[in-house]
């Protein structure tokens, strides 16, 4: 025991006298078992002595990071190595082991370099930063950034930033005492909320490696508002009527104003800064709403001038101001039609019940004076009745009470006057042209129900036999008609033949009294809507003296 005491001192005196006997280098992440350094060669062992004096590797510390190769002489990793987690702290990270020939007490000092391979791009603590700036910051105000980290050395470790964004921010780069890049978002075009309220940016960290490697941060910049909008009104002046009579507390107006600005930047107050008759008017204070304070007086102006003034509850508070003319209101003006005449065209099997819009007249009076209803010239047919649109604006609406007849009234010209409210009232008129239109209401009707004629029977081929006519009292395709025969047996068929147009029967083939002495023929009539009439037309055959006795 005390023998082996005494060597392991020995050994260690040696050790601490061994050092930097051998250097060698060896890039980090490397597979167990790769070559590190050729030792039999460098200290000029050869292989027999290896394996016959009890050559050994002695590692510091707990861990065996390093062997040597007893058939080749070869130091050789003993397991992979984490350069970044050897050397935390960075600089030169270096192992230390030692070569112990026992048979000789021999003690060689090695030292091995792990290098560094770019194995970690650059990475931010926060990927994710958000920043909050005023729209009236200053232009080259600067913003610290989260800084990236990159267990990489050398080249190998972080060395640039970019970012990438829009044009109102560039990137500063600050050195820090150690050496550290700083990086710092600078203002580099002046800020507008209503323009862009946010504003997203990527921080891009770059090592020196190749390729190199990269890590982002994303920036998102929320621009806060400042009280740099003034109220606007949607008009600069208004102008309105209002009846003689307006009672206390009715709506004149609503004047409205936007504000570009958020929060109580763009909270709104309404006030009546002047006006030509005080006490008449009053305004909501957020509402804009123009109101009579009490009714007119006869002796009030009849046209009143207000200077509506608009503030917001910024600070200091910006404003504007809007001017507002209300007339009252004397019926000067007759109801006018858009269009002096309106034309319809209606068709005669429409059902009683069916609505048409037909006009819409104007009256610049307001109140009773404006335009109340409308009246139809007295008709048979049509009813107007009032009707009202989205806006408030009265047109009239005619409804059909009677069914019509194109074939007895083909049209209709009737008087729609309008009316306003006054006494005696004032009016306009427009006339209405209403065009019945045809439906096939009327099949064709024939001149006669039966034809008689009487042919001899030496009558020759495409002799006329005679006419058949027909009418119809509808118009258009829905009166045209067409002329055929109806079912015949096939020797009338031969024997006539009929003009479909002009409706002329002909003979088509020689008749023979000897065989048959008559023919009754069955005509149809076909307008162009597809109804059909009927007539018939008896023929008499007459006897020629064609034939001599037989004996």
């Amino acid at each position: 025991r005390r023998q082996r005491v005494l060597l392991l001192g020995v050994l260690m005196a040696a050790w601490e006298a061994a050092w930097g006997q051998l250097r060698y280098s060896v890039p980090e992440e490397m597979p167990k078992g790769s070559f590190v350094g050729d030792v039999a060669k460098d200290l000029g062992l050869q292989l027999p002595e290896i394996r016959d004096r009890g050559v050994r590797i002695l590692n510091k510390g707990r861990t065996q990071y390093f062997a040597l190769h007893g058939k080749t002489g070869h130091l050789v990793t003993a397991e992979r190595i984490d350069r970044e987690q050897l050397c935390r702290l960075g600089g030169k990270c270096v192992l230390r082991c030692e070569l112990i020939v026992e048979g000789e007490m021999q003690v060689y000092g090695i030292e091995v370099e792990i290098t560094d391979i770019n194995d970690n791009a650059p990475s931010f603590q926060q990927a994710e930063k958000d920043l909050r700036m005023s729209e009236m910051t200053a232009l080259g105000a600067r913003f610290p950034l989260s800084e990236a980290h990159d267990p990489d050395s050398g080249r190998n470790s972080l060395q640039s930033y970019e970012l990438s964004g829009d044009e109102h921010f560039s990137l500063a780069v600050q050195a820090g005492p150690g050496g550290d890049q700083r990086p710092e978002l600078v203002l580099a075009k002046a800020l507008d909320r209503e323009e862009a309220a946010f504003h997203e940016l990527v921080l891009r960290a770059s090592d020196g490696g190749d390729p190199a490697r990269t890590g982002t941060a994303r920036i998102r910049v929320t621009v806060l508002d400042a009280n740099d909008n003034a109220p606007v009104f949607s008009q600069a002046e208004y102008t309105v009527r209002v009846p003689e009579d307006v009672p206390a507390g009715a709506l004149v107006a609503k004047v409205v104003a936007v504000d570009a600005d958020a929060g109580q930047n763009a909270w709104l107050s309404y006030e009546l800064a002047k006006a030509t008759e005080p006490g008449l008017f009053r305004v909501g204070l957020h509402s804009g709403e123009v109101r009579t304070a009490r009714s007119p007086l006869a002796r009030d102006a009849a046209r009143h001038s207000l200077l509506v003034l608009v503030r917001d509850h910024g600070r200091p508070a910006l404003s504007a101001t809007a001017t507002l003319s209300v007339i009252q209101d004397v019926n000067d003006n007759a109801p006018r039609f858009r269009r002096d005449k309106f034309q319809l065209e209606i068709n005669e099997l429409t059902s009683p019940g069916a609505r048409f819009a037909v006009g819409m007249a104007d009256d610049a009076d307001v109140g009773i004076n404006s335009l109340q209803g409308y009246e139809l010239e007295t008709n048979k047919y049509f009813a107007v009745e009032v009707k009202e649109s989205q806006d408030g604006s009265k047109f009239a609406e005619l409804v059909l009470r009677h069914a019509l007849d194109r074939e007895k009234e083909p049209s209709l010209q009737l008087a729609l006057q309008a009316l306003d409210g006054a006494d005696p009232p004032r009016t306009g008129t427009a006339q209405l042209w209403i065009n019945v239109t045809d439906a096939n209401d009327n099949p064709p009707v024939f001149a006669q129900e039966r034809y008689r004629v009487s042919l001899r029977e030496d009558t020759l081929p495409g002799m006329t036999v005679l006419n058949v006519s027909a009418s119809d009292a509808d118009a258009g395709t829905n009166a045209h008609i067409t002329y055929g025969f109806g079912e015949a047996p096939a020797k009338v068929l031969q024997k006539f033949i009929i003009e479909a147009e002009t409706g002329t029967i002909a003979v088509k083939e020689t008749l023979n009294f000897e065989e048959t002495r008559g023919y009754t023929l069955l005509v149809e009539a076909r307008d162009g809507g597809g109804l059909v009439s009927h007539c018939k037309v008896e023929v008499e055959v007459l006897d020629v003296n064609d034939n001599p006795p037989e004996i």
